[in-house]
């Protein structure tokens, strides 16, 4: 897929079938990122992800759901039921000359259709047949369903967030989604190299559950060191000292919040120094942070009266700075801290702006364009981006079943008075 501003992606020439839901899309956004030439493959009458909001105008629309152009742009659209005979052998052939498919049914569903990575490989060896189900293809909980709110949970991640008076909570939009869909990306890209190497392709299971592991990797290694298990903590953080001072991480500013963490070592303490020193210039650094040693002061073994000291004129100073004032001078002095950011923040970030992140994609059914978050990447010999919106219910049908596998406008007219497509 050659991007919009010229150049080839590095998956080039590569094909790829989209068979997954919602936990999957990911993986074949990031393919097509890259350059490949990915279709979506939707039941007849589209992907019930399609009726997932946000909807362009506030308007439902299984044709405007902003979560499903999000995740579905750069690829090309089809309809079709694979569980029907005809179906699974259209499928088939669409294998045959694939690279890669993609899939999220419960493990045993395709095999029951006669579609299982050994069906599919003696067809193509080369084939790289790659699963993203909520835990697995095997185990005790392989057949059981998740969603978001359930993998975050089962994976330990809601442990470590929120109040620890209070229940734990959920993060933002199903993160857990993007997790398991970049790990399906990587791997069959891992699979893609040793493919490379052999020419053979490999069947990928990959557990939505075990890659959230990877957002709590300090949690393992908190264990590993100090023998002690994280707990959440809301806006604070533990575990740095061993007297078990809890350092604030969040803090309000005038027009939402700053995270900002007196820390220890060499960057801290130049953090600590630089943000008194600021403070000093507003009048606002009271005499004890002004003589206190920095140099010497040791986030290991503070008291939790010395980070109460400290912190409280802190976060009179933080009060009075807007996100853009901190974010400016952390910059400027060199500080350890950043803004939290909300969608209207991100869009406006002169940073992304000249970096050329967003992206002017067309939608010729609306008669207008949307802006989209560009490449998660820049490559010195590819292009990576967004060239394309999501496709609309059934948009390529023709392009595919006719051009590409040789079918009549007829036939694929029967084909979809019969409910294949």
């Amino acid at each position: 897929m050659a991007g919009s501003q010229g150049g080839k992606g590095l998956l080039e020439g590569y094909r790829v079938l989209d068979l997954t839901d919602q936990v999957g899309w990911l993986a074949g956004k990031i393919m097509g990122d890259l350059g490949a030439d990915v279709i979506k493959i939707e039941r007849p009458g589209g992907d019930p992800g399609r009726n997932v909001g946000p909807f362009y105008q506030d308007i439902p629309d299984p044709e405007k759901s902003l979560t499903w152009w999000a995740y579905n742009n750069n690829k090309r659209g089809i309809t079709l039921d694979i569980t029907t005979v005809t179906g699974a052998t259209l499928f088939k052939q669409l294998a045959s000359k694939a690279d890669f498919v993609f899939e999220s049914f419960t493990p045993g569903f395709l095999a029951g259709l006669g579609l299982s990575y050994s069906d599919l490989s003696r067809e193509n060896p080369a084939l790289i047949l790659t699963s993203v189900t909520p835990f697995g293809q095997t185990g005790p909980y392989s057949g059981y369903q998740a969603s978001d709110l359930e993998l975050m949970a089962t994976s330990g991640v809601m442990a470590l967030f929120g109040s620890p008076d209070r229940p734990p909570v959920r993060v933002s939009s199903p993160q857990s989604y993007m997790w398991a869909g970049m790990s399906a990306a990587m791997g069959a890209l891992i699979a893609n190299f040793h493919r490379a190497l052999t020419g053979q392709g490999q069947h990928v299971d990959v557990s939505a559950q075990a890659s959230i592991l990877w957002a709590i990797t300090p949690a393992q290694t908190h264990w590993d060191l100090l023998q002690k298990d994280l707990s959440r903590d809301g806006e604070f953080i533990t575990g740095r000292s061993v007297t078990g001072a809890k350092m604030r991480a969040i803090y309000r500013c005038r027009d939402g919040f700053i995270n900002f963490i007196v820390y220890g070592g060499a960057a801290g303490k130049a953090t600590n120094k630089a943000l008194v020193q600021w403070m000093n210039e507003d009048g606002m650094a009271p005499q004890f942070l002004l003589e206190k040693d920095w140099d010497n002061f040791n986030i290991a073994t503070v008291s939790q009266e010395e980070i109460d000291q400290i912190e409280k004129p802190i976060e009179a100073f933080l009060k009075t700075k807007t996100k853009a004032d901190f974010f400016r001078e952390a910059i400027k002095r060199r500080m350890l801290g950043y803004p939290v950011s909300s969608a209207q923040d991100i869009i406006s970030d002169p940073q992304l702006q000249v970096r050329g992140f967003w992206t002017e994609v067309q939608h010729p059914e609306l008669g207008t364009s949307i802006t989209y978050p560009g490449g998660f990447g820049k490559f010195s010999g590819a292009w990576c981006g967004v060239s394309r919106r999501a496709p609309l219910i059934g948009e390529d049908n023709m392009e595919v079943f006719k051009g590409e596998l040789g079918l009549t406008s007829t036939e694929v007219i029967r084909l979809k008075q019969a409910g294949v497509i």
